[in-house]
């Protein structure tokens, strides 16, 4: 099965045995080595408080924005919270590359991750093209406010990916840590 083939698994598909093109047989997302260096990186303390970050920003900003669509009011303040949501939106993408290049050895699209990469590309591309239309002062308010819409509602669907790898991450470390006591139990019998 090639790469391209394989799907992302999230949920308890993650804890089945998958084929690696480098390190052969992996189980569940990541293995023993990819975990340990997840669990010292300072890049994942840093995903860890710019994520829920990221959110916050996504929040007030789509208030603003359907405030500006609503009301026509306020474009001025709906703007400014795009571009603080893009820059942190640039901000999670390249600190993430540099934790996938950590944990995994690659920037991006590393076997775990790479559904939830691809994905990003479309966010950062819908996020961009705001910033064009606002800096090149293309299209109406309107549209503009549009394609902040459709940037949100990509980046929620990549949240979502995001969210179900970290619950992948949580249940294999506690089949993990299960097996391992069990393990334990047995030795000591």
């Amino acid at each position: 099965m090639t790469r391209k083939d394989q799907p992302s698994p999230v949920g308890p598909a993650a804890l089945e045995p998958q084929v690696n093109e480098h390190k052969g047989i992996r189980r569940g997302l990541y293995t023993p080595e990819e975990r340990q260096r997840r669990d010292e990186s300072v890049w994942t303390i840093v995903q860890g408080v710019l994520a829920p970050l990221q959110f916050l920003v996504f929040l007030v900003s789509l208030g603003l924005v359907i405030r500006t669509l609503m009301t026509g009011e306020g474009a001025f303040a709906a703007d400014v919270s795009v571009v603080v949501k893009t820059l942190v939106l640039y901000t999670i993408m390249v600190t993430g590359a540099i934790w996938e290049k950590v944990v995994f050895g690659k920037y991006l699209f590393a076997d775990a991750f790479f559904w939830e990469d691809v994905f990003s590309m479309l966010v950062i591309a819908l996020h961009t093209a705001y910033l064009v239309m606002l800096l090149g002062e293309y299209g109406t308010l309107e549209q503009r406010m549009f394609v902040a819409l459709a940037a949100y509602a990509t980046y929620v669907v990549n949240a979502v990916q995001f969210l179900l790898k970290l619950r992948a991450a949580r249940l294999q470390a506690e089949a993990e840590d299960a097996a391992e006591a069990a393990v334990g139990k047995a030795v000591a019998a």
